[in-house]
């Protein structure tokens, strides 16, 4: 389905009526040209491209819905947030929603009320789902983090194979596929799992002109730390491997006198949002993250980005020291390295690919713990308390849940722990007849309190915060829980209670342990991948004779002409060629000082052939400030004061 128009005053009329910018980003004008010329695309823009935009832009030309698969709930959600906050109709659906949510997202959809459909790729492998999606006029199909189709990608998602079935639901309308990082190998998988009809690709470099990759190596990493957060000024995110390690460095921080929390997964939804609240409005200057932190964030003044351990591969590396500078200035991304770090890296490969009968055994006890017998479970979705599990069977959590994510590959289940999170609420009545319900005064606080806070309430399910609520009702959580049961029992209203647990959704029937296989393409070949992108993250880190963005570039398929001169090792080169001319220039003045001076050739001999060029440049600049001479005979000597 094209669009028919003068696309690019049309665009730029759309940018400003919802969004307020008068130009495109770079490559953003062709990417939406190419989609509304009904053309299959694949966008590759860095982290802070604008890669929303691409397909926001084109969903308010096109008629019908845009259908956006996206795999986070949280980002998704954001992302709705944001739209409507500018007027944009838009709505989002995932595993977990309720019937009635379900439904009214579709119905919304059918009437024209909204222009998008976020949906979760999980939802995807729904015949039901899928069938009620055939009647949709979707008019372009937009994959977000499009990396994850891809078996050789870093976050491989085998939910998303089954987008290329419903792309032929709709043979008109185009495919919009976009990521931030992906190697040329990974981008030939996208087009050709999505089905791309031809080979569009618009991509940016990956060359940050404004960002300075730095390593530091320090067997001891806070000092560095503080040395790097004391010598930049302006807010930063560091980033460390564990929930624990998040609260540990942001308590040293605070003791340090530097104004730091810590963020991770495992947080209250409430709690998320206050600190990254306070962080992008600069009350907190530090903010101390897994690498649950990040994905949808646009701040775009970060001065650094730190990363306190080190990833296991560039991909992910690339996103998160993106995330600095995205105003354009100057900023830097560090990363602190020590010797152990080797062994760490080589140490994730093992525990992200625990022996077979291992995974078989986890799968066996994760249908145990859910209760599931065999030959049953095809289609249900089951809360799953992770830790509870570990804790139970008494396993290793990274292990375990390195097999969850090699079953899900696999097939055999669906492990997610992308909580949703914030509990839900819409008014299920009129304003006038809720005077006329006959409440407690706990309901009554409530919802009178919901009224005050939240607008949306009587068209659409709206996120809300049973803590916030209960502070400002002077109730206890509990409490307020209660009163939202009780208005949901009257009809007053509609509340889905928050989910604060991962879950388990089963593809297929229970089987037995010794059927549970592991493909080539799931494990080994995987394997392999994730062996080659620790040995690139290892040479990123510890090569120092080569500049670190060369390095990056050529490994995600580019090949720069010239080394980026900002990086530490091409700062440490100018360093030391200055020192190098500066010590040459000693030597000819102390060699022109002797008795009747001497040749050139003469000093290039005594300081060798390597510091001929030095040797001409130091006797250029010195005759220049005619703090020497030269005889007939050639030989350079210094004139006296």
């Amino acid at each position: 389905m094209g669009f028919q128009g003068t696309l690019s005053d049309d665009m730029l009329a759309v940018l400003r009526q919802y969004w307020g910018y008068g130009s495109f980003r770079p490559l953003q004008q062709e990417i939406i040209t190419s989609v509304l010329s009904g053309h299959d695309t694949l966008g590759l823009l860095p982290t802070g491209g604008g890669k929303s935009l691409t397909f926001q832009v084109p969903a308010m030309m096109l008629d019908g819905v845009t259908l956006v698969v996206t795999p986070l709930i949280s980002l998704m959600k954001d992302q709705v947030d944001n739209l409507r906050s500018v007027g944009i109709p838009a709505t989002y659906l995932y595993s977990g929603m309720s019937l009635r949510e379900h439904n009214l997202a579709l119905d919304r959809c059918h009437a024209g009320k909204a222009r998008l459909l976020y949906v979760s790729p999980e939802k995807l492998r729904s015949a039901t789902f899928v069938s009620s999606l055939s009647s949709l006029p979707v008019s372009m199909i937009v994959v977000d983090e499009a990396h994850c189709i891809s078996q050789w990608g870093y976050d491989f998602r085998p939910s998303y194979l089954a987008i290329a079935d419903v792309r032929r639901l709709f043979p008109h309308a185009p495919v919009l596929a976009l990521t931030a990082s992906a190697t040329p190998q990974v981008a030939e998988d996208i087009m050709e799992r999505l089905a791309f009809k031809e080979r569009r690709i618009y991509a940016r470099s990956f060359h940050r002109d404004n960002l300075s990759y730095i390593v530091r190596y320090d067997v001891h990493k806070e000092e560095p730390l503080l040395r790097v957060l004391r010598g930049v000024e302006g807010t930063a995110i560091v980033y460390v491997r564990s929930r624990r390690r998040t609260v540990e460095i942001a308590r040293m921080l605070t003791e340090k006198g530097i104004s730091a929390d810590y963020y991770h997964a495992g947080l209250d939804p409430a709690d998320k949002a206050d600190k990254q609240n306070r962080w992008k409005d600069g009350s907190l200057r530090v903010i101390v993250a897994t690498n649950a932190f990040g994905m949808g964030i646009d701040k775009p003044d970060v001065r650094v980005v730190v990363h306190y351990d080190l990833p296991p591969s560039l991909e992910e590396y690339y996103q998160e020291a993106g995330r600095a500078g995205r105003d354009g200035k100057h900023a830097f991304a560090v990363l602190l390295a020590a010797p152990y770090d080797k062994a760490t890296l080589s140490r994730r490969i093992s525990d992200a690919f625990p022996p077979k009968d291992y995974i078989r055994k986890v799968y066996e006890l994760a249908c145990n713990f859910v209760s599931v017998p065999v030959g049953e479970g095809v289609g249900h979705t089951y809360e799953f308390d992770f830790n509870r599990f570990v804790a139970t069977y008494r396993l290793n959590a990274t292990m375990a849940h390195s097999a969850l994510g090699l079953l899900t590959r696999a097939g055999y289940v669906e492990y997610s722990d992308d909580i949703s999170g914030r509990g839900r609420v819409m008014m299920l009545t009129d304003k006038q007849r809720l005077y006329d319900l006959d409440l407690s005064g706990d309901a009554d606080r409530v919802l009178q309190c919901l009224l005050r806070s939240y607008s949306g309430l009587f068209a659409d399910y709206v996120g809300i915060s049973e803590p916030m609520i209960a502070s400002r009702c002077q109730m206890t959580e509990n409490a307020v829980y209660e009163a939202l049961l009780e208005l949901t029992r009257l009809h007053a209203l509609h509340y889905i209670p928050r989910r604060t647990l991962p879950y388990l959704y089963l593809p297929i029937r229970r089987v037995l342990p010794k059927h549970v296989d592991m493909p080539l393409n799931v494990y080994e070949q995987r394997k392999q991948v994730m062996e080659h992108r620790i040995a690139a993250m290892r040479r990123f880190a510890f090569d120092t004779d080569r500049c670190r963005v060369t390095g990056m570039l050529e490994y995600f398929g580019e090949k720069p002409e010239t080394d980026c001169g900002r990086c530490d090792v091409c700062r440490s080169r100018r360093s030391a060629s200055s020192t190098t001319t500066v010590n040459v220039a000693e030597s000819v003045m102390y060699l022109a000082g002797q008795p009747g001076g001497h040749t050139i050739d003469y000093m290039v001999a005594q300081l060798g052939p390597s510091h001929r060029d030095a040797v001409i440049e130091a006797v250029r600049e010195l005759l220049d400030r005619e703090a020497v001479t030269m005889t007939a005979d050639g030989s350079i000597i210094s004139v006296k004061p």
